[in-house]
C-alpha cells in the first residue's frame, strides 16, 4: 500500500494570513502562561496554533512554517531556534497534546474509531470514490466532526476500508448472476459459449 501523506498546514504565509491564524488569543494566553521554559511556551504554543488549523498535530518541527514560528516566538518573546530543544516525544509533548485536544473538546482516537471509521468509510465513501487522497480527505474531515483526533494508523484504516468495500461489491455482483453465467465463468467460457 502507498503511504499516504498528511495535508498539512501550508509553509506560505502573508502576513496578514500569519496575524489572523498564529497570534494567540484569550484563552491560548490562559493555557500557555502555564508553561515554563522557553521551549515549552513556543512548542505549546505552535502545537494549539496548528491543531486549530489542521484538526490534527505536526509529526515534528518540519512541519511548522518558518514565518510562524518566527511570529510564535517573538509572541512568546524567546529565541525561535530554541524550537530545537523542544523534545517530540515524551511525557511533555504528550501532556502538551492532552491539553490542546481538551482546549478544543477533541479526544484521542481509539481502536474502536478506527472500526468505525473504517466501516463508514466503506459503507458511505467507497461506492463513490476509490482515490486514497480523496479517501484520507473524508475520514479527516469525519474525526474533526466527531471531535476526534485523527489515529496514526490511516493507511490501515483506508486499505481496510476498500478492502472491504470491493469485497462486498464482488459478492453482491455474484450473488446477481444466473446459473448458467456462474457455470460459464468457471468453466472458462466467454459470454457467447465458444470456450476461451
Amino acid at each position: 500500500m502507498i503511504r499516504l501523506r498528511l495535508p498539512g498546514v501550508r509553509q506560505e504565509w502573508s502576513t496578514e494570513d500569519l496575524i489572523g491564524s498564529w497570534t494567540l488569543v484569550g484563552e491560548d494566553w490562559r493555557l500557555v502562561g502555564n508553561k515554563s521554559g522557553a521551549t515549552r511556551g513556543l512548542g505549546f504554543s505552535l502545537l494549539l496554533k496548528f491543531f486549530e488549523l489542521g484538526g490534527r498535530f505536526p509529526t515534528g518541527p518540519e512541519e511548522l512554517p518558518a514565518a510562524a514560528v518566527a511570529y510564535m516566538a517573538d509572541q512568546v518573546k524567546v529565541d525561535p531556534a530554541l524550537l530545537d530543544t523542544y523534545r517530540w516525544s515524551g511525557s511533555t509533548i504528550e501532556y502538551h497534546r492532552a491539553q490542546v485536544r481538551d482546549a478544543f473538546g477533541f479526544r484521542e482516537s481509539s481502536r474502536s474509531d478506527e472500526d468505525k471509521l473504517g466501516s463508514w468509510l466503506a459503507t458511505e465513501v467507497c461506492p463513490v470514490e476509490l482515490r486514497d487522497e480523496q479517501l484520507l480527505q473524508a475520514l479527516l474531515v469525519r474525526c474533526r466532526a466527531e471531535r476526534i483526533e485523527p489515529p496514526g494508523r490511516i493507511d490501515r484504516i483506508i486499505g481496510s476500508a476498500r478492502t472491504t468495500f470491493e469485497k462486498r461489491f464482488c459478492d453482491r455482483t455474484v450473488s446477481r448472476l444466473s446459473e448458467l453465467s456462474i457455470d460459464r465463468l468457471n468453466n472458462g467460457r466467454d459470454w457467447c459459449g465458444s470456450v476461451g
